[in-house]
Order: C-alpha cells, then structure tokens, then sequence
C-alpha cells in the first residue's frame, strides 16, 4: 500500500511541479496552454491546501477541532506583507519610506515592530516564528487549563473574533480594514511578471509536498499513534502514563507554523492581505475544506481545500448569492450523510465494489476425487519436513 502512496505522490507531484508550469509557458494558441490566471489560481488553492493539511493534523488525528485558524494563516500574510510594503521604497505615493496609508494617516517615521522586516531573512523566520509563539502560548494556557472539545472550539473563535477586532483599528498601524495591498515586488522580483507568478507558484507547490511528507511522517511515529488515541480516548491515554496537553500542544504548534506558511505564500499570490482573512468565517471556511475532503486522511483535506473553492470560484462568478448557501448546505450534507468526507465515501465505495466482484484467490480449490465428488484442498497446507 505504501508503495502504491509513493507512486501517486510521485505523480501528483510531478503534474503540480513540472507539467502545469510547463503547459503555462506554451503559446496562447495551443490547446495544452494553461493562462496565467489558472496558475496563479491553482497556487492560491495550493495554499488553501497548506493550511488544511496541518487543520486535519490537529483535528482529524488529535481530534482538537479550532475554528481560529484565520489568524495564524493572517499572521504569517501579514508578515510578509510588511515586507513587500517595505521593499517598494520611496516610489511615487511613498514618502520616507513609510507605506501609503501611513501617511495618509499622518504617521511621521516606521513603527519600531515594522523595522525589523526590511530583511528578507527576518522575515522568512518571522512567517514561522510569529504564528508558533502565538500558538505556543495560546495552547499552553488551554491545554494546561484541560480545555478540551467544544469549549476549546469556542475559545478559538473568540481568539478569531478578537484578532479581526485589533486588526481592523488604525492605530495597529497595519492598513486598518484595507490591510496591506499593492505589491510591487518581492526579494527583488517584479510581482507583476509572469515569470515571478509561476515561480511562487512552483515554491508553492514543493512546500505543499514538503508539508504532506512532514504530517504523514508525524501521524506514522509513536507521536502520531498517541495523538489518534487521544481522539479516541484522552481519559484512557491519560491513565496510560502519557500527558495529552503535551501532545495536543505539540500538534497545534505544527499546525499553526503550516498555517503561517500558507499565509505567506497567499499574500504575494493575491496581492493583498486584509482582517477579513483571519476572521470567524475565513477560520470556519476552513473547517468545511477538511469536513469535506475527509478528516483523518491528509489526502482529504488536500482535495477538500481544492475542491471546495475550485467551487467557491466558480459560484462567485457566475452565483455569487449561492454561495453561502451552498457552502452550509455542503457542510450539514457531510455531517449528516458523508461524516467521513469525500475520500472516506470514494473508500467506501471501492471497498463495496470489491466485494460484489470476488476475487480469484477467494473462490476454494477444487479436484476431482476417485469417486466422482470435487473435494477442497486443505487451505493450510503442513509443511514438508
């Protein structure tokens, strides 16, 4: 089976890797060329992807359900933000190198927490470290506290809600409700050439491989077996000598830091980064990918984040009222129909039809005897000596 894993990896990677970004450098004519559009749709989704695979460590493995996620996903795009605010200088609407809304704000010099990210290397550290902090001690505090099931869930929201409250003020001196936007470059880089895009997008991608490597390798260590017992039974593993909050800490520090990353690497993509990312409803949003997809699989919450908004783009434009819909119905349709989500139903599925078509090795060996009569050969057979 494990083989079979590897083979589709390889594949997958291969397509996400090499062969879309070669089609996108075909000529507009040929009927293999994917636009500049698709692909950097594509690697928005890639992000989503990121994000989604380290939510199912957390909840599908751990059964640690947060509906706070926006935030860590905010901070990391923030982070880079800056930077990119930073790196366009003094051009036109700058003046001392102090961002647009800065000035329209009538802020005389950088803020002292802005300086440090005119370094790309600060910066890449910071995408990690800001989101691990904020978890490590946002965890701490309830995991020590035994906060567990659907209170943890409520506290995360909170954490949400009160992030899109501090990030939205003026005075935090990050763009307010318009966030950071108009990205000119990033580490030297014209944001605005094709070329860039379909290199975020390759880096987009390899770190999305990187990340399932990483998630797989956790859930197939001795770490991974004690996180799925403490979904099953945090009591049981409690009484078993082990320290759950330890490990429900570990694992949502891991999800945190991918949920940065993710960020990230959306901000450039897009090209704007605003609170209404690390919201309620972003945090939410990002439940139903996993839900959808089949929590507990990694795979699942891959295909749920691609899914799920290859969907979300197509309704905006052409339904944009049937969204929200769709995505609440999509939600109670998986919690009442599919609990398992879209991969775990596809297993079902081929674990049906494989029984409806025996196979060969099922079916007893026959011979024929002396009297006429078939008899079975016996089905473990003695050893010779």
């Amino acid at each position: 089976m494990r083989k079979r894993e590897s083979l589709a990896l390889a594949v997958v990677s291969l397509v996400l890797v090499a062969v879309l970004p070669a089609l996108n450098t075909l000529p507009p004519s040929s009927a293999f060329h994917v636009p500049n559009f698709t692909l950097n749709l594509f690697g928005k989704f890639l992000t989503y992807a990121i994000l989604a695979l380290g939510l199912d460590l957390l909840w599908g493995y751990a059964g640690v359900l947060s509906l706070g996620h926006g935030v860590f996903f905010g901070l990391g795009a923030y982070a880079m933000g800056m930077h990119l605010m930073l790196e366009i200088g003094t051009q036109s609407v700058y003046q001392n190198a102090l961002p647009d809304f800065m000035v329209w704000n009538q802020v005389k010099t950088l803020p002292l927490f802005w300086r440090p990210f005119h370094s790309a290397i600060f910066t890449i550290v910071a995408i990690m470290a800001v989101p691990a902090l904020v978890g490590l001690v946002f965890g701490f505090l309830a995991f020590r506290s035994r906060i567990r099931g659907v209170y943890f869930s409520i506290i995360t929201q909170a954490l949400a809600l009160s992030a899109w409250l501090v990030f939205n003020r003026n005075e935090m001196n990050l763009g307010g409700t318009n966030g950071l936007a108009d990205f000119k470059t990033i580490f030297g880089f014209r944001l605005n050439q094709p070329s860039t895009q379909r290199g975020l997008y390759v880096i987009t991608a390899l770190t999305l491989i990187a990340a399932f490597l990483l998630c797989r390798w956790i859930t197939r260590t001795r770490a991974g077996k004690v996180l799925v017992a403490i979904r099953d039974s945090e009591t049981r593993v409690l009484f078993s000598g082990y320290a759950p909050a330890n490990y429900k800490l570990f694992v949502f520090v891991v999800s945190a830091v991918l949920a940065g990353v993710s960020g990230a690497l959306y901000a450039p993509q897009v090209g704007i980064i605003t609170p209404a990312k690390m919201g309620v409803l972003p945090s939410i949003e990002m439940v139903v990918w996993v839900a959808a997809g089949g929590r507990g699989t990694l795979i699942g919450a891959v295909v749920g984040a691609f899914g799920v908004n290859w969907i979300q783009s197509w309704l905006t434009t052409s339904y944009p009222d049937v969204w929200l819909l769709f995505l609440g119905g999509l939600f109670m349709s998986v919690v009442l129909f599919f609990p398992d989500g879209v991969v775990g139903a596809a297993a079902r599925l081929v674990d049906a039809l494989k029984r409806l078509v025996p196979s060969r090795a099922s079916k007893p060996s026959v011979m024929a005897s002396g009297s006429g009569h078939p008899r079975s050969e016996p089905t473990s057979p003695t050893p010779l000596q």
